[in-house]
C-alpha cells in the first residue's frame, strides 16, 4: 500500500523543515519530485538528498506569490515531468500581531503567503492535473486555522489558515468531476526552522504542556504519513477533509 513509484509530487516550501520531510517522505515512496521555494542554495541540497532515493527531482525557485513565477514553475513541471500527479501547498509566512496592532501591510502580507499563494499554485497546477483526470491536492493549514489561541497574537495567520480549510472544501467540490482530490493536513506545534525560537522558550514550552494531551512537539517525519495517505490511490475516496496532525491539541 501508498507506492508512489510513477508518481510526480510538487511540494511548495520544501527547502526546509515540514516541505523538505515531506518531500523526502514521498521520494522513499517511490515518487518523482518537484520542490519549489525561494532559496535555491538550499533546494539545491535538498534535492540531492531526495536523489539518493533513487528518484528524479527537479528544484525550482519560486515565490509563491508572484503569479509570473508560479505559471513558469508549472511549465517547466511539465517539460521536465511530463505530467504532475501530486500537488503539496505548504509555502507560507506571517507576520504576527493582534487585531488591535496589525497594520494593514502586515495583514496582506500573510494573506497573500499564506492563502493567496494557495490559490495561484492549485490554480497554475490543477489544470494540468484535469487533462489526465487525476490529481491528488494537499493544502497544509494549521491548527489555527480551526481555533484561537491565547500563546501569541497573530489574528492573520489564524485568518488566512482558516481560508485554507474552506478553500480545501471548495476546491474538492469542483474538481472531484475529474477525479481530482483536494484535502487538508492541519499541523500543530512541530520545530522547524521557523518556529524553533517561540517553541524552545520556557512559556510555551509550558503551555504546550499544558494544552496537548499528547504532552510534547511534533517530531520530523511525523507528518509524513498524512501526506503520504493522502497522495496516494488508496485514498481515492477521500476529498475536502481536515486531517489534524496535533497531539490532540484540537481535541480539547
Amino acid at each position: 500500500m501508498f507506492d508512489l513509484h510513477g508518481r510526480v509530487a510538487v511540494v511548495t516550501g520544501a527547502s526546509s523543515g515540514l516541505g523538505r520531510q515531506m518531500a523526502v517522505g514521498f521520494a522513499k515512496q517511490g515518487a518523482d519530485l518537484v520542490i519549489m521555494a525561494r532559496r535555491v542554495e538550499k533546494l539545491e541540497k535538498v534535492a540531492e538528498e531526495i536523489r539518493a532515493f533513487g528518484v528524479k527531482c527537479l528544484p525550482i525557485k519560486c515565490d509563491v506569490t508572484v503569479t509570473d513565477e508560479v505559471n513558469k514553475a508549472a511549465e517547466e513541471t511539465i517539460k521536465f515531468c511530463g505530467k504532475v500527479d501530486i500537488l503539496v501547498n505548504n509555502a507560507g509566512a506571517s507576520r504576527n500581531a493582534g487585531v488591535l496592532e496589525m497594520t494593514d501591510e502586515d495583514w496582506n502580507f500573510t494573506m497573500q503567503a499564506d492563502l493567496t499563494s494557495v490559490f495561484k499554485v492549485t490554480r497554475a497546477f490543477a489544470k494540468y492535473m484535469v487533462e489526465k483526470r487525476y490529481g491528488r491536492i494537499i493544502n497544509i493549514a494549521s491548527i489555527y486555522g480551526q481555533v484561537g489561541n491565547t500563546a501569541m497574537d497573530t489574528v492573520a495567520y489564524h485568518s488566512s489558515k482558516g481560508g485554507v480549510v474552506n478553500f480545501t472544501r471548495a476546491v474538492a467540490a469542483e474538481l472531484a468531476k475529474y477525479n481530482i482530490t483536494c484535502n487538508t493536513i492541519s499541523p500543530g506545534y512541530f520545530e522547524t526552522e521557523l518556529t524553533a525560537d517561540t517553541l524552545k522558550t520556557e512559556s510555551f514550552t509550558n503551555f504546550m504542556k499544558a494544552t496537548v494531551p499528547l504532552g510534547r512537539y511534533g517530531r520530523e517525519g511525523e507528518l509524513n504519513p498524512a501526506a503520504i495517505f493522502l497522495a496516494s490511490d488508496e485514498a481515492s475516496y477521500i476529498t475536502g477533509q481536515n486531517i489534524k496532525v496535533d497531539g490532540g491539541y484540537t481535541s480539547v
